[in-house]
C-alpha cells in the first residue's frame, strides 16, 4: 500500500475518494502526572513523545487498511492533523485522497 504526502504517483492513477483514519490514545494517570511535572519545570516529555508516535503509527496503519478494504491501490495527498493532547488522550487524524492506478489500454 503506498501512503504519501505528494499529490502525485510514480504513474497515472485514477483518483477516488477522500480517506481518513483516527487513532485516539487514552489517559494514564501516572505517565500525565510526570508529564505534568515535566511541562512544569522544563525538559524532554520522552513518554508523550513515545505514545504520541505510536498513535500516528496506529492512525497511518489504520489510513492503509481502510484504503486496501476500499479497493484503492494507495493513498495521495496524505495529510495529519495537528496531534492534540487534551484531558490525558491523543488524538491523531490522517486523511488522503484514495488512488487506483490507471489501466494501460491498447
Amino acid at each position: 500500500m503506498i501512503i504519501q504526502t505528494s499529490e502525485t504517483a510514480n504513474r497515472p492513477v485514477e483518483r477516488g475518494e477522500m480517506v481518513y483514519a483516527v487513532a485516539v490514545t487514552g489517559a494514564n494517570i501516572i505517565r500525565d502526572m510526570r508529564e505534568a511535572i515535566i511541562n512544569t519545570i522544563g525538559g524532554h516529555m520522552t513518554k508523550y513523545e513515545t505514545v504520541l508516535d505510536q498513535t500516528m503509527a496506529r492512525a497511518l496503519k489504520s489510513l492503509s487498511e481502510r484504503a486496501r478494504e476500499q479497493g484503492y491501490d494507495g493513498v495521495l495527498d496524505v495529510r495529519v492533523s495537528h496531534p492534540t493532547i487534551t484531558s490525558g488522550a491523543i488524538a491523531v487524524v490522517v486523511a488522503g485522497t484514495g488512488f487506483k492506478y490507471a489501466s494501460r489500454t491498447g
